[in-house]
């Protein structure tokens, strides 16, 4: 860049979009340096909606058509045509359930069905999904229950629903080269940026399926658009079009956290620029005053955050709608909830309890229930702790009779009517029926926490001493001071009124002396929700005339209402608590610092048959190239700092400026969308990565431009005649056609790579063992159907003729074939090395050699009978 002329600015500030809209900055124009290494002038005729109008000298007439509108909207097209052509190419293919398109194809079942499910992901991109299901003509009545189920044998039209994500997925690559352009790049450097997206294996196979990271990307990439296209307009503050893209951007934002939870990223990215923009305005040199300034904060406050979150609730006020029907997600909510849902077994089955009944009680989360047996506890741990030695309370998951516990009263009771009922707040005690023993716990540590409290069961004797160590306190949720106490619906917390704990039980088994089952033991933490129960059924009614409280099927009572605000905080907090909850192992499973390397991919799809596959990895040459434009920029952005610290200025302030506002903005998207899986403890997967490769390819374009010129586009917002920017003349970018020639010459590479990989993403054609291996680019890709290392070393022809060989049936058992394995997943490996071994021993033996068998012979001379019946076993062991 040194020794080169330069288009310069001595003072200035750039915002987000580059501009300098200091009033006392001042450019120095002198000629600019294209990449192809002739001069042109750096100055233009402002163009109308530029400034003041007035005429300068003409650009460089050979780029004038390459950024013209009409070139960047063909280029645009052509973009999204390949786009339309990679994605929905077999899109047919294959026509079974594909990885998580068991569950997302499911939920878009439900929506059709209209019957209530749970899911940890807010719901617009399902009810998208359902909303294509349905206008194809699906029923919904498809399960999606495993992988590898036939869409075609029961006629489900999963194309039109695959069809979507393929078309927000296409509709994504266009917007990346409109976010390029709107931020001041060449046409060269935006269609660069994009043919990262559109040419990338991961991209492509996410995109193409029953998913729903397709909208999830789409909708981040039109937030980000749309925030550019308002902060160019910041000096046409409070005109209409300010006021629509600020609001676009808050419905953009709304519906990328509508598909994932993971869209906060892009509240996050959008709110710390936001905060920049704040920031700056609040500076006095910009002239404002609080007055003004806290309008701009309430207009952005307004846009920015209210009508996300308006737009953000309107889904789940549909989501809600929609589901009315009791379904798969009603044992999740609370039984408030379930009751606003028709045909809940909470409004069948729920009915009043009264004292002397007889119940099941069941843990909500385990399912397991309140149980005990005449077996005691054990005199001392393994731990070399000590027990009471008392009857044994755990938690049994199947039905039984030691599952029976009758409810009584610790007050006088009327003789009949609705005073006999257990209300919330009331103190009881639990008789075991089968042993006639009551329920207690007391301060002797429980078997496998000593940090909890033991439960065990008291007969009483004539003192009835222990009476106050059996006393419960009833606490219904969310119920009033004095509401009846319901079975299936009245979940309850039972809390000791002597110590305060808590009933609870957890997964963890006991040992064999209590025959596996779970522990039961004291809880001391008052809120947490895992010591919630139910009673189940209700067995024997006490005996009243009045009383028909049994549990059976009833008349079905009307649907309950309750409001949508408590509905919705309910299932916001069962989502945030279930995903967090994702921390079960998976093979295909990995962490974040290996996604930008792709040194793991996800198994989607297998044909054992076919020998085809479909498996979730990027473009290598995607992928480490835009991991290296992130780790150039960060070094650019490092030396930039310690050169300026030693009073060098080795970049221009413009450039600087466009720089760190433009391409820092694209690397704060990244790292918000990366840096934050860190931080989990959830299964994360390759795909989680998608949203920040998408900002990497913007960074990429972005050091790409830095490259190969020195010149920038301004000014790229629109100004006033007052604005600070029309004091300044208007400067082009020429990046030359050395930067087309790089950009064309990539996209081939881009494209090799791709068709290489596409086998795999795809999931067809077939490739045997070696071309698996061919493909397998790192050693850490766990791909199917790969060859073994003996079998990498078996010339081509060779191979083929073993192939043939093989397929062909064996005309003569007794001749074996020839050569070693061939494939290694499936059955016919084991059948073909036994078939092998076994014909390999026949050869041996049958060329047992002339001197051995005259041996023999004479083995059978010298040792007469003995040697006979040695040499008759060794001629049956020839022939066998």
């Amino acid at each position: 860049m040194s020794g080169q002329p330069q288009t310069r600015q001595r003072k200035g500030y750039g915002g987000l979009s580059g501009d300098s809209d200091n009033g006392e900055s001042v450019h120095e124009i002198v000629p600019v340096r294209s990449a192809s290494g002739s001069d042109s002038r750096s100055a233009v005729s402002e163009p109308r909606g530029y400034g003041s109008g007035r005429p300068v000298p003409q650009r460089f007439s050979r780029s004038r058509y390459t950024e013209s509108t009409r070139f960047a909207l063909i280029v645009a097209s052509i973009l999204f045509i390949l786009a339309l052509a990679f994605r929905f190419y077999k899109i047919n293919h294959p026509d079974q359930v594909v990885f998580d398109e068991v569950h997302f194809g499911k939920f878009a079942a439900y929506y059709i069905k209209r019957e209530y499910y749970f899911d940890v992901h807010p719901p617009l991109a399902k009810m998208l999904l359902g909303a294509a299901g349905w206008f194809v003509g699906f029923d919904g009545d498809f399960e999606f229950a495993t992988i590898g189920d036939s869409y075609s044998v029961h006629h489900v039209p999963y194309i039109g629903i695959r069809s979507l994500g393929a078309f927000l997925g296409s509709l994504t690559v266009p917007i990346v080269f409109a976010i390029m352009k709107e931020s001041g790049y060449p046409t060269a450097i935006a269609a660069f940026s994009s043919l990262l997206v559109l040419l990338d294996n991961a991209h492509v196979a996410q995109t193409r399926l029953i998913l729903l990271d397709a909208a999830l990307v789409f909708f981040m990439a039109l937030s980000l658009l749309a925030y550019i296209k308002f902060r160019k307009l910041r000096y046409r503050e409070y005109t209409p079009r300010w006021w629509a893209w600020m609001f676009a951007t808050g419905t953009f934002l709304a519906c990328t956290l509508g598909c994932k939870m993971v869209g906060l990223f892009t509240f996050l990215t959008i709110g710390t620029a936001v905060i920049v923009d704040l920031w700056q305005l609040l500076d006095i040199k910009k002239g404002l005053s609080m007055d003004q300034f806290w309008r701009h904060f309430a207009a952005r406050a307004l846009g920015l955050i209210l009508w996300p979150a308006i737009i953000y609730l309107s889904f789940f006020w549909i989501h809600f709608k929609v589901l009315k029907y009791s379904g798969t997600g009603d044992s999740f909510m609370s039984p408030q909830f379930q009751e606003t849902l028709a045909g809940n077994e909470l409004l069948l089955n729920s009915q009043e309890i009264r004292y002397y009944d007889t119940v099941t009680i069941k843990h909500k989360d385990t399912k397991v229930f309140l149980h005990s047996h005449i077996d005691k506890y054990p005199l001392r741990y393994d731990d070399g702790r000590i027990s009471s030695q008392g009857q044994q309370v755990t938690g049994y998951p199947h039905n039984d009779t030691n599952n029976h516990w009758q409810i009584i009263p610790t007050k006088a009771l009327p003789a009949t009517g609705r005073g006999r009922l257990v209300r919330h707040g009331d103190q009881v005690q639990l008789l075991h029926v089968k042993t006639q023993t009551f329920l207690l716990t007391h301060d002797v540590a429980s078997p496998l926490m000593p940090t909890n409290q033991e439960f065990t069961t008291y007969e009483p004797d004539e003192t009835n001493s222990r009476y106050a160590e059996t006393l419960f306190t009833i606490d219904v949720l969310e119920a009033l001071d004095g509401e009846p106490w319901k079975s299936k619906s009245g979940h309850f917390r039972l809390t000791h009124v002597q110590t305060k704990v808590h009933l609870w039980t957890h997964a963890k088994p006991l040992p064999d002396w209590a025959y596996k089952q779970q522990e039961i033991n004291g809880n001391k933490a008052v809120q947490d929700r895992s010591t919630t129960w139910f009673v189940e059924n209700i067995i024997t009614d006490e005996p009243d005339d009045e009383s028909k409280n049994q549990t059976v099927v009833v008349e079905q009572k009307p649907v309950k209402h309750r409001n949508f605000f408590k509905k919705f905080f309910e299932l916001q907090m069962l989502m945030l608590s279930h995903n967090a909850g994702l921390t079960a192992s998976h093979p295909y499973a990995s962490n974040p610092i290996n996604w930008p390397f792709l040194m793991h991919g996800i198994s989607f799809w297998t044909e054992n048959d076919k020998k085809e596959q479909i498996y979730l990895i990027g473009n290598v040459a995607s992928w480490w190239l835009c991991t290296l434009a992130i780790s150039v920029l960060i070094g650019i952005f490092a030396a930039d700092a310690l050169a300026r610290r030693r009073a060098v200025d080795p970049i221009p302030d413009d450039i600087r400026h466009r720089l760190i506002n433009n391409a820092g903005f694209f690397v704060t998207a990244w790292a918000f969308h990366y840096f934050p899986f860190y931080l989990m403890n959830r299964q994360l997967f390759l795909h989680h990565y998608l949203p920040a490769h998408l900002a990497s390819a913007l960074v990429a374009g972005a050091v790409l431009n830095f490259i190969v010129t020195e010149s920038i586009e301004f000014p790229i917002s629109y100004a006033t005649a007052s604005a600070p920017t029309t004091r300044h003349p208007r400067t082009h970018t020429d990046i030359g056609s050395k930067a087309w020639t790089f950009v064309l010459s990539y996209a081939l590479l881009l494209l090799g790579v791709y068709l290489y990989i596409a086998p795999l993403t795809y999931g067809a054609p077939s490739l045997d063992g070696d071309q698996v291996n061919r493909r397998r680019l790192l050693s850490s890709w766990t791909l199917h159907f790969q060859a073994k290392d003996h079998e990498t070393n078996i010339p081509g022809a060779e191979r083929t003729r073993l192939q043939k060989q093989l397929a062909q049936p064996n005309k003569d058992p007794a001749e074996p074939r020839e050569g070693p394995r061939l494939w290694t997943d499936t059955a016919d490996n084991r059948a073909w090395d036994a078939y092998h071994a076994k014909n390999a021993r026949q050869k041996e033996i049958s060329e047992l050699p002339v001197k051995q068998e005259a041996e023999l012979a004479k083995l059978r001379v010298e040792t007469g009978k003995a040697g006979k019946k040695t040499l008759n076993a060794a001629e049956k062991f020839r022939k066998a």
